[in-house]
């Protein structure tokens, strides 16, 4: 049975399927990265003639090719094939963080504290750059992710950490803003100031760090609520119970940290994502917490 193609790759398998896109392994059979692993991702074609959809993905191109980082999913290219949008990127032999805290779930076991802290410093290293990152003509892009969450993060089989996914990234030099006050992102990771519309700015990407800190600490969303209605008054209200009150073994400070990321106030909060990483500095171990130490305990949670 002959393997499927598209354009100058063949399509192994398919990976996940949301409301605007599937993603699949796929491998080149022409090219300069003919015989490598790629992740494919197409707009589904009901799409195709949606002029927002069609944005939307495109922006994701061309954000993501500026963005050259070691904790950031690399696109190679982007393109069409018939009438179907697609970008080639780096595929992430892993799973994402939100799979990875269902099985901790599901084994009622948490993730160690380093591994947490580790994953948490990863995602904050990446959006320090990608906050900071300029075009080519040095102008500073304003890139703000707006769906930093569990499932944008993944983890690969060697311990890699990657942010993915800036499909609805905003770059404010370029002109993507947010003039319609369009509430941006998973509801359940979205700072308290997404509700009242404001102006997107890098405070929403750390309240997402710290709502997957907390998470992968403790096993539970920081926000929470019976549905939507529940959670956003919960947001607005602060409701966030102290990660010492759901796990007992959490370092002295810690709690503090993750307390202060988690300010209603933006102004309260962290003022950057490298501010935040130093924070977490103090109960990092690189040495038991590293690449090799996360990739034995996903092997281990899989059984793979």
């Amino acid at each position: 049975m002959s393997t499927p193609r598209f354009g100058k790759y063949e399509i192994l398998q398919l990976l996940g399927r949301g409301g605007m896109a599937e993603v699949y392994k796929a491998r080149a059979v022409e090219g300069p990265r003919k015989g490598q692993l790629v992740a494919l991702k197409r707009l589904t074609p009901r799409l195709a003639s949606d002029p927002e959809a069609v944005d939307l993905f495109c922006g994701e191109a061309d954000v993501s090719a500026m963005l050259k980082h070691p904790h950031i999913v690399e696109v190679f290219e982007a393109g069409v094939v018939g009438e179907i949008y697609y970008l080639a990127m780096e595929y992430v032999d892993g799973r994402d963080l939100a799979l990875i805290l269902a099985r901790c779930r599901e084994r009622r076991i948490f993730l160690p504290v380093n591994f947490a802290v580790h994953i948490a410093k990863a995602t904050l290293e990446a959006l320090a750059y990608a906050h900071e990152a300029r075009g080519p003509t040095g102008l500073h892009l304003n890139i703000v992710h707006c769906d930093v969450s569990p499932s944008n993060l993944f983890i690969s089989r060697l311990g890699e950490i990657k942010l993915g996914d800036f499909g609805i990234a905003k770059v404010r030099s370029l002109g993507d803003g947010d003039q319609n006050g369009t509430l941006w992102g998973k509801l359940a990771y979205l700072a308290p100031e997404q509700l009242e519309r404001r102006p997107l700015t890098t405070q929403v990407d750390l309240w997402g760090a710290a709502t997957i800190l907390y998470e992968a600490l403790t096993n539970q969303r920081a926000i929470q609520g019976a549905d939507n209605e529940e959670t956003q008054e919960a947001l607005r209200a602060g409701r966030i119970a102290g990660v010492e009150s759901l796990r007992p073994d959490i370092p002295p400070g810690l709690g503090d940290v993750v307390h202060q990321a988690l300010q209603i106030d933006p102004t309260a909060r962290f003022h950057t994502a490298q501010e935040f990483a130093n924070a977490l500095e103090p109960f990092h171990d690189e040495i038991s917490g590293g690449a090799l130490g996360i990739a034995s305990v996903v092997r281990g949670l899989f059984r793979t």
